[in-house]
């Protein structure tokens, strides 16, 4: 429990240390309360997890560290996770320039409710990964996978998707940049290839698959998508 909780406070302190350059410095003050309160809420909530998937689903944990474009197997995958990594680093970016030069002004309820919508996201990605413990972070198939269709699952084929959707809404909203939600709104064409491709390949590898797509129609909202 000790080494828990001495990670989980270094793994804070890093991500605090690079959010704030990546917040404070486009925003080039300290006196940008969004920013704290966005650093706070979304590394509590994310660092919570991280502990509960130490403490109970340990080797899912191992597979969400093995992130990032070197890690996807396809070359379009590749191309997608390096746009998605470029999409978040500019959302803050952005959000820390409009706070700078005033570009979209917004009420103080206004990052509230990001937050909130941060915290929701995540708390769906939790939930996901309750129910999922395949659920990693690159598009793969892993051994003794099985088909997941109960919980979130019941409801919508990538349900991690969508929860990332509404965190992603949240950031530039808790972060007091109306404008930055354009960023997360030219991003989802991206994330849709992302969907499509890798229902290729779990309908391809994965067995059972092509029988829940029939069960379960819709992929990030019901009745819509």
């Amino acid at each position: 429990m000790k080494t828990l909780i001495i990670s989980s406070l270094k793994t804070f302190i890093i991500g605090a240390i690079l959010l704030g350059i990546l917040l404070f410095l486009p925003a080039w003050t300290f006196n940008y309360w969004q920013a704290w309160v966005f650093i706070l809420v979304f590394l509590t909530s994310v660092n919570g997890i991280g502990v509960y998937l130490a403490l109970y689903n340990p080797e899912l944990l191992e597979r969400r560290k093995n992130v990032g474009p070197a890690a996807e197997q396809s070359p379009l995958q590749k191309v997608v996770i390096t746009i998605g990594i470029l999409v978040n680093v500019g959302v803050l970016i952005f959000s820390g320039l409009d706070h700078r030069f005033g570009w979209s002004p917004s009420a103080p309820l206004v990052a509230w409710l990001g937050d909130a919508l941060v915290v929701v996201g995540l708390a769906i990605n939790l939930l996901v990964f309750r129910e999922n413990t395949f659920g990693g972070s690159t598009v793969e198939i892993f051994e003794n996978q099985k088909v997941i269709s109960t919980g979130p699952y019941a409801l919508i084929r990538h349900p991690m998707y969508c929860g990332v959707i509404i965190m992603l809404a949240g950031v530039p909203l808790a972060l007091g940049s109306l404008w930055g939600l354009w960023i997360i709104v030219l991003a989802l064409p991206v994330l849709i290839v992302r969907i499509l491709d890798e229902e290729k390949v779990l309908a391809n590898d994965l067995a059972g698959y092509a029988e829940y797509k029939k069960k379960v129609h819709y992929r990030l909202v019901p009745f819509i998508w």
